[in-house]
């Protein structure tokens, strides 16, 4: 009996044995279940994040799938903290076996399975967890996991043959999901922690491995002491295995869970204009007239050009990878090397944030206080204001949703004056309040916007971009997408085309009201703010100075505005809405801040204008590099009008009105104008000093919300304070290399008064100050 018996237990376990083997065999053959190919078992299908490096080398941001932002990072780049913390917990064997841990395997088989004690541990090794990471779908049922598991310890054994134990550990924090749009191991540093995974502390490399149990279960930002202890048994773990003392565990135990807690979103962190406008331009396909609107021609014109002449725009479509695909850059784990500096970034947004938020915006609050046309001008009527909201609430996303849904007008519009609960922006930060969605609309206009752009005058590297206020609520690009009147900040290039037609800073004329005829046979006579000197002859350098309009309709009669509006295009301006009359002088033409500041780097670079250069160059995920970008130059003067250009926009900031930036204690050798258009719409202050152009517009979101008063509607009040900040904080950082010492240069022997020719023994020389020219 006891033979049969034993004879009976060994046929069991043969026959077990042997449809073991088929079943194994069957599954590494593919003939149940899913094996992937050898290619696919070599080359996983990673998603990996495109990082927005500076140029400093911070990274700014990511772009990613909404589930898949995840960046590489080698083991190089891995703290040995996480390698011990990961291994003490998840597979203490994990150097020994080749896939499967027998031993952790019968354990869990025999607690788990028999006894059905839950505290048993599990039997899965690292490299069976990724194994199903990487291949096995959500499971609906026990069942369906237990049918995975084998398939799973098959495809660990082929993971063993084909990595290292290194690498093997570097795919799987690669590639799990910690939480919080946080995958992977970088992403999850710098989310939870503020940090690089090398520089990640014991506990926390702790925290972050006991998320690997249930990331969900124990997320620190939302159970604190949970995820606490939980990384208290992760440290014991290390304890036991002798990656840490006793004394280390237990003085570890005690920190509290401290997280440095960084929110992953495009809408928040360093350059958000600047990344979305470079996201739009590489992800552009190529323009096709069909796609583009009647009113859309001169986007469709843009497009078009942009695709031909800039290889950045369209950059994933024009560029293909080994397979032949194209790149994509929420996917391919690229490297995008810009041109921005993090530290000017910084200051440029600090600078609009102190001047905007903290002085201006308080300003315009004031004065539209308890006017009835607020935030509008009071020029326009209650019933024109109301018809202006009403065109905004159409224009909502709200309102076409309830639309397309069947609602009603009336409907809708109770809807639009029903309170609700709310968050709103405001200038020190969200505000939980109660209001209507109508007058939700009308207190976001009441906040002005603004475009900065900083660039270097030589090679076209744009050091730092704000594009609005706050990138989360007023989405809008005022920087290099949206165009508004440049008012007198036009004048330099009028001045330019004197200075090329044979004009002279000395030449002088009448300072009286002009007339001009237009084509049309009528009269044309420009407003002038002052009259001072009215009636006395002055010179074209104390005309510019001043912003004097009469002389700039005197310089407009004995010019062509046909050769006015193509000067202004060989500038970089791209409007081809700017029309050639008289009052062009006067700049009703609609420019960007971003043309206008790589127009102005022609009178700092000897009439040489630079195209703003956003990129450096580009890597794929393996560190090789797959693209380079180098600045684009053209000449727009010759280099006498530039330097008479010089000198005349130097006397701007020294004796006219941009003279206050002085009052903020900038001391450099600089030139710059003001603008500021009909009824204080826009404020604008372009600025320069040898090594640096930036530029600044402010106002509101429509024409009709401005200043009233000139007092804080004009440029030198509105514009100017932006850069003069922004410029304080570049020359306080001494690592930036900026020097308010540094002077521009002028040829030996340059005579402005003249053709360009002097006496070298009498004429300045580059070390000369050019305010001595006129002395």
């Amino acid at each position: 009996m006891i033979k049969k018996v034993v004879l009976a237990l060994w046929i069991f376990f043969a026959v077990g044995l042997v449809a073991a083997v088929m079943l194994f065999a069957s599954i590494a053959y593919g003939w149940i279940g899913y094996m992937p190919a050898i290619e696919e078992l070599e080359n996983p299908n990673y998603k990996f994040a495109t990082e927005i490096l500076s140029e400093d080398g911070k990274v700014m941001g990511t772009w990613s799938l909404s589930k898949e932002n995840r960046v590489y990072t080698s083991y190089n780049e891995l703290s040995a903290n996480v390698i011990n913390a990961l291994i003490a917990t998840e597979d203490v064997r994990f150097k020994d076996h080749s896939g499967i841990d027998a031993i952790a395997l019968a354990r869990a088989v025999v607690k788990r399975g028999i006894f059905m004690q839950k505290n048993a541990g599990g039997g899965s090794t690292i490299t069976q967890q990724l194994s199903k990471q990487l291949y096995s779908p959500d499971a609906n049922s026990v069942t369906q996991r237990l049918f995975q598991k084998p398939i799973e310890w098959v495809i660990a054994v082929r993971l063993e043959r084909y990595y290292t134990k290194e690498e093997i550990l570097t795919m799987y924090l690669n590639k799990f999901d910690f939480l919080n749009n946080a995958v992977g191991i970088k992403t999850a540093s710098y989310t939870y922690f503020g940090c690089e995974p090398s520089e990640l502390k014991i506990e926390e490399a702790a925290t972050l491995v006991g998320m690997c149990k249930n990331p969900s279960l124990f997320n620190p930002v939302r159970f604190n002491e949970r995820s606490r202890g939980r990384r208290n048994v992760v440290l014991d773990q290390m304890r036991k295995a002798d990656y840490i003392t006793e004394e280390e565990c237990d003085s570890l135990q005690e920190l509290p869970l401290t997280l440095k807690y960084h929110r992953v979103d495009h809408k928040e962190g360093l350059a958000t204009y600047f990344r979305e406008y470079l996201r739009s331009m590489m992800t552009a396909r190529k323009p096709s007239r069909g796609d583009y609107r009647s009113w859309q021609m001169q986007k469709y014109y843009e497009d078009s050009l942009a695709w031909e002449t800039n290889p950045l725009y369209g950059w994933c479509q024009k560029n293909h990878k080994k397979d032949g695909s194209n790149y994509n850059i929420y996917t391919d784990g690229l490297k995008i090397y810009t041109t921005i500096d993090s530290r000017m970034q910084k200051y440029a947004e600090e600078a609009v944030e102190e001047h905007l938020g903290g002085y201006l915006q308080g300003r315009f609050f004031a004065e539209k206080k308890n006017r009835k046309t607020a935030p509008y001008t009071n020029q326009l009527t209650e019933e024109q204001v109301k018809q202006i909201l009403d065109k905004a609430m159409k224009q909502t996303d709200r309102y076409r949703i309830m639309k397309d849904n069947g609602a009603s007008e009336s409907e809708i519009r109770r809807a639009f004056n029903t309170p609700e609960e709310m968050s709103v922006f405001t200038w020190h930060g969200e505000k939980d309040t109660v209001m209507t969605p109508m007058d939700s609309i009308r207190y976001y206009k009441y906040f002005l916007r603004t475009g900065f752009v900083s660039m270097d005058p030589f090679n076209g590297h744009v050091k730092a971009y704000v594009g609005g206020p706050n990138y989360t609520y007023f989405q809008y690009d005022m920087a290099m997408v949206g165009r508004r009147q440049i008012g007198s900040t036009i004048k330099p290039y009028l001045y330019s085309l004197a200075m090329e037609n044979g004009f002279s800073p000395c030449d002088e004329a009448r300072n009286v009201e002009q007339t001009i005829i237009t084509e049309a046979g009528e009269a044309w006579s420009p407003r002038n703010s002052s009259r001072d000197r009215y009636g006395e002859m002055v010179t074209l350098k104390w005309g510019l100075a001043r912003s004097n309009n009469w002389i700039s309709a005197y310089l407009m009669s004995k010019l062509n505005p046909y050769a006015l509006v193509r000067l202004i295009h060989s500038f970089g301006v791209l409007n081809k809405d700017i029309q050639p009359t008289p009052s062009l002088c006067l700049g009703p033409c609609e420019i960007s801040v971003g043309e206008m500041v790589s127009a102005y780097t022609a009178f700092a670079n000897k009439g040489i204008r630079v195209a703003p250069l956003l990129v450096t160059k580009i890597e794929d995920s393996d560190g090789n590099v797959i693209a380079n970008f180098t600045p684009q130059m053209e000449e727009v003067i010759s280099a006498t009008s530039a330097y008479k250009m010089l000198i005349m926009l130097r006397a701007v900031i020294n004796e006219g009105t941009g003279g206050r930036v002085r009052r903020y204690g900038i001391t450099a050798d600089m030139g710059g104008k003001t603008g500021t258009t009909n009824r204080n719409s826009d404020g604008w202050f372009m600025g320069f000093t040898p090594s640096l152009v930036s530029g600044c517009w402010v106002g509101g979101e429509e024409r009709d919300i401005h200043f009233d008063t000139m007092y804080d509607g004009q440029g030198a009040s509105m514009a100017l304070p932006i850069w003069a900040l922004y410029m304080n904080k570049v020359y306080a950082d001494k690592s930036l290399g900026y020097d308010q010492t540094e002077r521009f240069k002028l040829p030996e022997g340059f005579d402005p008064c003249g053709s360009g020719e002097g006496d070298p023994s009498t004429t300045p020389t580059e070390s000369t100050g050019i305010d001595d020219l006129f002395r």
